[in-house]
């Protein structure tokens, strides 16, 4: 029989099967989990390329794949902001009428056509035959239409059309050019005291992808050893930081997947080292980390309290976080203790403790290299949930430190509201207190300001915007 010729559509065109893309159907289904269902892209995109590498039909991905794959979700949640005010100049209705999974297609597409190298014709292409595949002929007719508007000109044209001047609006202008909701904009600029200069670095460095930074927790491992791998090198400021310069899978490390070391950023392990080193008057037997989880400063705590004799007792309020404390300390070199209970209503005398570490739960605006979607699913009315936690939290760690004890409190946000604001409040109500320069307690770290507390910046010093205020009980 010979075969029937293939009939024609209504508009004289064959039926073509759209092409399938493995790297940008990836990268459509992790946006897609991010907006759906709240995650984060560090957590989605890791087992959904693990999946994509163990396959050995023909999708099966290589390193080149990952990467780009890697940079489309990545720079698409970063860019966010800035590629829905060129959208809203090419649709003919409002933004949010525009069904999120076909934002999606076409956020990935002004990604390739203004933050990527990938030519003009193969960006537009490509993401309308994604397009076809995810949502259908009818809805990639528009996909294209509008990505031709996009394509007619580079990011720098049309910030020049969809931002205001800043002389008019500079909080509104840096938003839009830096892609940062406003509100945070206008956050990050008070903490840093003013200045264009700086928060525009500031912003820049936000939308910057991070090294891998790894720790290697004392007595377990040692940094001479990490810089044996490919690509590595010293850290900035911690004695115990390697950084991989390029990237790099921290997994395939034999001292990381033994536990003997782990991904850390410098900011992270900044903190741990300066609580540690803090002058006590008394004794210095007994260490709590009262906001434990994951356990990453719990495990680098736990290692330098073990250099002394010291016990960590680490309690973590989440069991499945607190399970995750477990396995960051197992086979620590010394006495540790991992407990699940809430840091407000201590499982422990007061006064048990002689120095304690509370990084509070906060808006994590200190991470957003690393979280770039954070930036979009934060509210400021968020800041009005976390302070009672944070206050409480921080008034515990003081009531359960001895007097001549130390307590850090930490925080992954660089929010005012956050860091001295909570600092001030509680101290007001528990008098018998001192604020501990932390400055002498990171030697070499530059740009520290005036004190006593330590604001970390990633354009200063490459790590998250870590805040640490020490504090000694005086009575």
């Amino acid at each position: 029989m010979s075969e029937q010729p293939r009939r024609p559509r209504p508009s004289g065109k064959p039926y073509r099967r759209p092409k399938k893309d493995p790297v940008r159907i990836l990268a459509f289904e992790a946006l897609r989990a991010v907006d759906e269902r709240d995650a984060y892209a560090n957590l989605v995109l890791p087992p959904l390329l693990r999946k994509a590498r163990e396959n050995e039909g023909p999708e099966k991905f290589d390193a080149r794949d990952a990467a780009l794959a890697t940079e489309l979700v990545y720079g698409t949640l970063r860019w966010q902001g800035t590629y829905d005010a060129v959208i809203a100049a090419c649709v003919d209705r409002p933004l949010g009428d525009v069904d999120p999974p076909v934002l999606d297609v076409l956020s990935l597409g002004a990604h390739q056509l203004l933050g990527t190298r990938i030519p003009t014709h193969a960006a537009v292409s490509a993401t309308v035959e994604l397009a076809r595949v995810v949502l259908g002929d009818g809805r990639a007719k528009f996909v294209n239409a509008v990505l031709r508007k996009i394509a007619q000109d580079d990011l720098d044209g049309w910030l020049e059309r969809v931002a205001p001047p800043y002389d008019e609006d500079p909080e509104d202008n840096l938003a839009v050019v830096h892609s940062h909701p406003r509100w945070v904009v206008s956050a990050l600029w008070d903490s840093l005291g003013g200045g264009r200069a700086g928060i525009e670095e500031l912003l820049r460095a936000d939308n910057e992808r991070p090294e891998v930074t790894l720790v290697a927790r004392p007595g377990r491992a040692t940094a001479e050893e990490l810089l044996d791998e490919d690509a590595a090198v010293p850290g900035r400021w911690s004695p115990y930081a390697v950084r991989l310069t390029e990237g790099g899978e921290p997994g395939a490390i034999e001292a990381v997947r033994d536990g003997r070391a782990g991904v850390q950023d410098e900011g992270s392990q900044l903190v741990a080292i300066a609580l540690a080193n803090a002058p006590l008057d008394g004794p210095d037997r007994r260490w709590l980390d009262g906001c434990a989880g994951p356990g990453g400063k719990a495990a680098l705590l736990g290692a330098l309290a073990a250099e002394r004799g010291a016990l960590l007792l680490a309690s973590e309020k989440q069991p499945h976080r607190a399970g995750l404390v477990a396995s960051a300390l197992d086979g620590n070199p010394g006495p540790y203790q991992v407990i699940t209970a809430d840091g407000t209503r201590p499982a422990w005398r007061p006064g048990s403790f002689d120095r304690v570490l509370v990084d509070v739960p906060c808006t994590g605006l200190g991470a957003l290299r690393r979280r770039p979607e954070a930036r979009w699913r934060r509210r400021p009315d968020d800041l009005e949930g976390f302070a009672p936690l944070q206050r409480g939290l921080l008034r515990t760690a003081l009531e359960s430190v001895r007097v001549g004890g130390v307590v850090g409190y930490a925080t992954c946000s660089p929010h005012l509201a956050e860091t001295r604001a909570v600092v001030a409040d509680v101290l007001k109500q528990i008098p018998d207190t001192d604020l501990v320069d932390a400055r002498p307690l990171l030697p070499g770290v530059t740009d520290l300001g005036d004190g006593p507390d330590v604001q970390l910046w990633p354009h200063l010093h490459g790590t998250d915007a870590m805040y640490l205020a020490l504090i000694r009980r005086t009575g």
